[in-house]
């Protein structure tokens, strides 16, 4: 096929998550329930930040950020998905998957930095306590999530550049409920190979340092909470660090598992099963791990409840 047959294709055809007909409703009932619960869970979060004095430091600000971007992450992938499903049709356009591309590279880039920032603040707060307030400043957590944005947009604008010079047959079906890089390029008519190289330095770069970078934060919390006499002070660390690690361990578990089983399954089934994992429930879980073992979150969400209630 010639470098400019890519112009001819208009669409694509998303195949989802099964095509038997009869678990369409089904499928389509869960992910609609799923979806609604993320965004008010994650809303939620928000609001109970913004108006309470109380959560306004660092690691809420990173909470509430995070929260921000799990409902735009989700956000990207689940309604076209329940569009296709409910119109019964598997079409995506050209441009529409490469838009869709694009924003879930920024926001799940964004959900990473994130948490390796999270993870940051914490080893500030457990290790240097009496320094905690001069290092983790506003000024420096607004430029984490400032440089965070600034990567995960050029980052994603480069996978978007190198796709855009592939081509791709008519009628091509992408095994998957959106538009997951990994898998456009499986099904690409031309050499992937500058594509594939960029995916897995980007992953090793983006994904894999951070993650150590998380693991060394935590490996120096663990020492520090050994070393701490008061049963109070460790129940109090490792109750806002076990939250966290939780949404970590869920987070990579699932995102690198896809990226690392891609040169090897030639099955998508396990890729899909991850996707699923980490681009819905993930973010539907995020409130509930750090509400449900958190006081102070539950104690903001409780005024803020309140304060919406009607009166009698």
């Amino acid at each position: 096929m010639e470098a400019g047959n890519h112009t001819e294709v208009s669409d694509f055809l998303l195949l989802g998550l099964s095509e038997d007909p009869e678990l369409q409703p089904l499928l389509f009932r869960v992910f609609l329930s799923m979806y609604l619960v993320t965004m008010l869970g994650n809303l939620l979060i928000i609001l109970a930040v913004s108006s309470d004095s109380h959560l306004h430091t660092p690691m809420y600000f990173f909470l509430s950020n995070l929260s921000f971007v799990d409902i735009c992450f989700t956000s990207t992938t689940v309604p076209k998905m329940l569009v296709n499903i409910q119109a019964e049709s598997k079409d995506i356009s050209y441009i529409e998957c490469l838009t869709q591309v694009y924003f879930f590279l920024i926001f799940a880039l964004l959900d990473n930095f994130l948490l390796t920032v999270m993870a940051y603040d914490r080893f500030v707060a457990v290790c240097h306590p009496l320094h905690y307030t001069v290092i983790m400043n506003p000024w420096l957590c607004v430029l984490f999530v400032l440089m965070s944005w600034f990567i995960s947009f050029w980052v994603s604008l480069l996978h978007i550049l190198l796709l855009r010079h592939l081509t791709f047959c008519i009628g091509t079906e992408i095994p998957h409920f959106f538009c997951e890089l990994a898998q456009i390029l499986k099904v690409a008519c031309s050499d992937t190979l500058i594509n594939n190289i960029a995916m897995y330095v980007a992953t090793a770069l983006l994904g894999v340092f951070p993650l150590t970078g998380i693991l060394f934060s935590y490996s120096q919390i663990v020492s520090s909470l050994l070393r701490m006499s008061s049963s109070g002070g460790k129940y109090k660390a490792f109750s806002t660090c076990g939250s966290h690690l939780s949404a970590v361990s869920l987070y990579y578990g699932t995102s690198l598992g896809v990226y690392f089983s891609s040169a090897v399954i030639h099955s998508s089934q396990r890729s899909l099963i991850a996707s699923v994992m980490y681009t819905v429930i993930t973010p539907m879980l995020n409130p509930f791990i750090y509400s449900l073992r958190n006081k102070d979150v539950k104690g903001a969400l409780r005024r803020l409840l309140s304060r919406a209630a009607p009166c009698p």
